[in-house]
């Protein structure tokens, strides 16, 4: 008994020290608080949320309407095949299959379209004009592949007639020419049919020759007719963009603008590049007396029906 007496007095001294060590509870509770404050806290992982697409109809540039008429007009269709005699491309499937393509741009856009011909049908001259006419606030575009007798011509040509469709002329020329892979051959005045008897803004595009064999390569190609619709559809926007040499250094610096182009007056003289040679039109002087409506080179119809007959001309565009 009294050897264990030493062994507990020295475990009792042992626990008084190690309580007296021990810091109050109020002092531990502290401690805890401050140590969860110090600890980082894990900063939750947003969820990733896509949000759908939205198609939204592309706004026009200022001075443009939605609202505006665009009567594209697909030149020849039926039994009117266009281009010249031995082509072998189709230039009336061409012009549809772009005038279509056009069509859809322009809706996207927010434009009303109306079409002359959507399908592979015939319409006068006449009743494409009627068409044109019957819409005050719109543009007529026709579009058109081109031909001649000489195979190496080639090349983009923008035709118009007054003057206040040659600001379209030259937007949609300006883009045209600029996107195609093919010479520039300008903007034209002329005295075409459904260019001189339109009362609205009024062009008509060439869009390459299918009588030359590159040209008529690039247009048998779906990617090359979806460019052509987009660069005239671009034309159409931004025709209110064009401005004048003397006013075209003002406005660039604040306003893009899109040149006022240049143009050769054809309304007198024809092109050498679409006029048949000496010996060929010898030798066809009679026959064109006879089939008046086929012109040698150009495409679409510039005789205008005579006084003495009033119903609608018989001819085709060429």
């Amino acid at each position: 008994m009294r050897a264990r007496c030493p062994s507990f007095l020295i475990a009792a001294l042992l626990l008084a020290n190690s309580v007296q060590a021990l810091p109050p509870p109020s002092d531990l509770l502290a401690r805890s608080r401050r140590a969860a404050s110090t600890r980082a806290t894990p900063t939750p992982t947003p969820s990733i949320q896509f949000q759908p697409t939205q198609t939204r109809p592309v706004a026009a540039p200022q001075g443009q309407h939605p609202s505006t008429v665009i009567v594209i007009d697909a030149g020849h269709g039926g039994f009117d095949r266009g281009g010249i005699s031995g082509q072998r491309v189709s230039e009336k499937m061409m012009n549809l299959d772009v005038a279509q393509r056009l069509k859809a741009i322009l809706i996207a856009y927010g434009y009303r379209v109306v079409m002359t011909r959507d399908s592979d049908v015939f319409i006068p001259l006449g009743t494409r004009v009627a068409i044109a006419n019957s819409y005050r606030d719109a543009i007529f575009v026709c579009i058109h592949f081109n031909a001649a007798p000489r195979g190496s011509a080639n090349g983009i040509e923008t035709y118009f007639y007054s003057s206040q469709s040659l600001p379209l002329a030259s937007a949609i020329h300006y883009y045209v020419a600029g996107g195609a892979p093919t010479p520039n051959r300008g903007v034209r005045r002329r005295g075409f049919y459904v260019l001189r008897r339109t009362t609205i803004p009024s062009v008509l595009v060439e869009c390459g020759f299918l009588t030359n064999p590159t040209e008529a390569q690039y247009a048998q190609t779906v990617g090359y007719r979806q460019k052509l619709a987009e660069e005239i559809a671009r034309g159409v926007r931004e025709r209110s963009l064009v401005s004048s040499a003397s006013t075209s250094n003002r406005l660039a610096a604040a306003t893009p603008s899109v040149p006022l182009q240049p143009f050769i007056d054809q309304t007198h003289v024809r092109d050498p590049d679409l006029s048949p040679s000496r010996h060929s039109r010898k030798s066809s002087k009679s026959a064109s007396k006879k089939k008046s409506s086929k012109s040698s080179g150009s495409s679409d119809e510039e005789n205008t029906p005579k006084k003495k007959k009033k119903s609608t001309p018989k001819h085709t565009e060429d």
